[in-house]
């Protein structure tokens, strides 16, 4: 039996967020436009980059859509090239890959950041060749739609029943129900825990080391 333990990436395995808002500002003042609120902002962050300037700005049209996602990119590798990407691992994730890894798990990321994002960020800690799938945006629909989860899957020879999708955001939860997995919420990204519960979640857990016990609990079927 494969068990499989597929992560979102920004506000589960690393703390993105400020360098996401500061791209954002950036991206919104290139364009003349007022950016949301921080709290907005927060909200988009997991959908593949057009999706989230669709909830940003939902009263624009879709060519806008596309071309503020492409600003986006431009600013965040200019970033990336003048040493202004943080994007620290979370207390306790090394520990956590660790022991999912002991007890049996293989792992994998389904994330809206691109395949390029997505590799800089896990060789910058040293974790890339740990995953034995990547799933970006640049290669399918945003989450929720459960494609990035199915491929993972699917790469790993695993089944819903075995499998656990562990995140930040009501988009994570809601990809994994979707898939016909098990989802667990954590409490340090950027949605509130009402709303993991309310999109799915198994269970959130309030520090790394409290995912290995719902991952335990969803594998014995609790």
């Amino acid at each position: 039996m494969t068990k499989l333990a597929i992560f979102d990436c920004d506000g589960t395995l690393v703390d993105s967020g400020a360098t996401i808002h500061r791209a954002l500002a950036e991206t919104f003042g290139l364009h003349g436009l007022d950016l949301p609120p921080p709290g907005e902002c927060r909200k988009v962050i997991g959908l593949s980059l057009t999706h989230a300037m669709a909830s940003l700005l939902p009263n624009a049209d879709e060519r806008d859509h596309h071309q503020l996602a492409e600003t986006y990119k431009g600013c965040f590798h200019r970033a990336r090239q003048e040493g202004r990407v943080e994007e620290p691992l979370f207390d306790g994730i090394l520990d956590l890959l660790d022991a999912l890894e002991a007890d049996g798990w293989l792992l994998a990321v389904a994330t809206g950041k691109s395949d390029r994002g997505l590799r800089l960020c896990l060789e910058s800690h040293g974790l890339h060749a740990r995953f034995i799938s990547l799933q970006t945006g640049d290669r399918h629909p945003s989450k929720p739609s459960p494609s990035m989860a199915l491929a993972a899957m699917a790469d790993a020879g695993a089944s819903g029943e075995n499998t656990i999708v562990i995140g930040d955001t009501s988009y994570d939860m809601a990809m994994g129900v979707a898939a016909g997995a098990t989802s667990i919420g954590v409490g340090w990204g950027y949605h509130e825990a009402e709303e993991l519960i309310a999109a799915g979640a198994f269970g959130v857990a309030d520090r790394p080391a409290d995912v290995l016990d719902f991952a335990r609990d969803a594998a014995n079927g609790r």
